[in-house]
């Protein structure tokens, strides 16, 4: 019995002493290059977005949302090497789910909000040995067009087109400054 516990003890010891955390310095690094990519991603997103809403409005700018979002954050992730999520709790696609983690982390942020905290990246490594960034995405005026109230921020026609491009969303509903999600940013290396 006594072998039994020591040996239990002696392996709960191995583990915790071979856990692999970020060093300050790495910590830094990382969050400084994950906020460079995330800013990437929104630019290039918002750039292309914003020019399909002059071109069109909202009727050219949710289809092209639609299929081009994802070629262009997989264009900026490349360059990086990293993968690159837009993760929410308020979907407007049912093909992106969030991971349990990113779920606690947008309720963390809401929660932050909620109580008027700082709200700042985070830099972990999973139980894998992945290392990852998260960052809030924050509602901006622009962005209400498309995920605001219906008849006060988006009109009715933007919200039935919406509805046809993606007859599952619950992506509305926001007011400016609110955590629409996080960034999901994993380092492939």
């Amino acid at each position: 019995m006594m072998f039994k516990k020591i040996s239990i003890l002696l392996i709960v010891t191995i583990l915790f002493s071979c856990n692999k955390g970020f060093s300050e310095k790495e910590k830094e690094e990382y969050t400084l290059k994950g906020k460079e990519i995330a800013q990437a991603s929104f630019k290039a997103l918002s750039t292309e977005l914003m020019a399909q809403m002059k071109a069109g409005g909202p009727a050219q700018a949710v289809p092209f949302c639609k299929e081009q979002a994802r070629p262009i954050l997989n264009e900026v992730a490349s360059k990086y090497d990293v993968t690159i999520v837009r993760s929410s709790d308020q979907l407007r696609s049912c093909k992106i789910e969030p991971t349990e983690r990113e779920l606690d982390i947008i309720n963390d942020y809401k929660n932050s909000v909620e109580e008027n905290k700082e709200l700042k990246p985070i830099v972990e490594i999973d139980a894998t040995g992945n290392k990852h960034f998260y960052a809030p995405i924050i509602v901006q005026a622009n962005c209400l067009v498309c995920h605001g109230k219906v008849n006060e921020t988006m009109s009715v026609k933007t919200d039935s087109i919406i509805k046809l491009t993606y007859p599952f969303d619950i992506a509305t509903g926001y007011s400016e400054g609110d955590v629409r999600g996080v960034w999901s940013i994993t380092f492939n290396k």
